[in-house]
């Protein structure tokens, strides 16, 4: 055991696990602060579970270290376990029981007593299960059992909840209704550890860690700071009121103002890459204005986190080398 670190749920450092000669992660690092959501994304056989699995004790790491509350999770007793909440990706309760049936299981589990009932309604309403509680779990749909899944996983209130793919197979409403819990539970000061298929979900997390098809953490950073490495910077969109010639073009992309690329959208629109948005576009409102030119409007670009995801895991500035605007881009 090491001394806990009260401001950091989840540190690993070099974490690899291979099957045989496969390496399914290699040399993973990162830290989750306490009280935060942590994205982790990648293509589908990336090793997303097996690190969540490593996390939890179900797989030995072949090297490197993590540490979960403090402990190698080899050495979990009962008190840390029941600490501790995890989500897999498929099902895993009793398919001839009823939802309310296998939630009171999974309450008897972690040792709920009287008071277990106001809590399984808390979360059978909150996964919008509550109509269903009656019916046995095989009846229900996918999308459905994920739900139940995850109300079990809440249902004890773990300080730190691993949610492999809880979204996935649910619809977009209440897919928000969701982040909106797993950011109440952030503040409360719980944390979670969160994959997921939806890359636009990036946007809801405190930090995220991307990994390549190799196994490898590509980037770990803010959702922000994740559109910064994409970029090369801050982008933002400029209309001007004519047309501007090739002798401006090239002394904007000369400029201290632009950092990356500059490219055209339309006749009159451009793109530039900067240091910060919100310093340039002063600075590039004066150029413009030193040059007789009208600016029609400015605002800083954020591209979709797809883009972005497909950017930092392809080792290609395609969507952003084009001249014009890529149809990807801003879709």
């Amino acid at each position: 055991m090491v001394a806990i670190d009260n401001d950091v749920s989840v540190v690993t450092s070099g974490l690899t696990k291979r099957f045989g000669d496969e390496v399914a992660v290699d040399s993973v690092s990162f830290e989750v602060p306490r009280g935060s959501i942590f994205g982790y994304i990648g293509p589908s056989g990336s090793g997303k579970t097996t690190t969540i699995r490593m996390l939890l004790g179900i797989y030995e790491p072949s090297e490197g270290s993590v540490h979960v509350l403090g402990e190698n999770p080899r050495d979990f007793d009962r008190r840390t376990r029941e600490k501790i909440g995890y989500m897999p990706q498929h099902f895993v309760f009793y398919p001839d029981l009823s939802v309310g049936a296998n939630l009171s299981f999974a309450a008897s589990i972690y040792g709920m007593g009287a008071h277990r009932g106001r809590r399984m309604n808390e979360l059978l309403d909150l996964v919008e299960l509550s109509e269903h509680r009656g019916k046995l779990a095989r009846d229900i749909s996918g999308g459905m059992q994920r739900r139940l899944s995850l109300a079990a996983t809440l249902l004890h209130q773990p300080e730190v909840v691993f949610l492999d793919e809880p979204t996935a197979g649910i619809d977009p409403v209440l897919r928000r209704k969701l982040w909106d819990r797993f950011h109440e539970l952030a503040d409360e000061g719980r944390t979670l550890f969160v994959t997921t298929q939806y890359v636009g979900e990036t946007v809801y997390c405190d930090r995220v860690g991307v990994m390549g098809g190799n196994g490898r953490l590509i980037a770990v950073d803010t959702p922000g700071g994740l559109r910064r490495r994409a970029l090369g910077g801050e982008a933002v969109d400029m209309e001007l009121a004519t047309y501007l010639d090739a002798r401006h073009l090239e002394e904007l992309r000369a400029s201290d103002i632009v950092v990356g690329n500059v490219t055209r959208h339309g006749d009159r629109g451009l793109r530039l890459i900067v240091r910060e948005a919100g310093r340039a576009m002063p600075a590039l409102m004066d150029w413009a204005s030193e040059r007789g030119l009208t600016v029609d409007s400015m605002e800083e670009y954020e591209p979709p986190f797809d883009d972005v995801f497909v950017h930092l895991v392809s080792d290609t500035k395609e969507l952003w080398d084009t001249s014009g605007f890529n149809r990807e881009v801003g879709r």
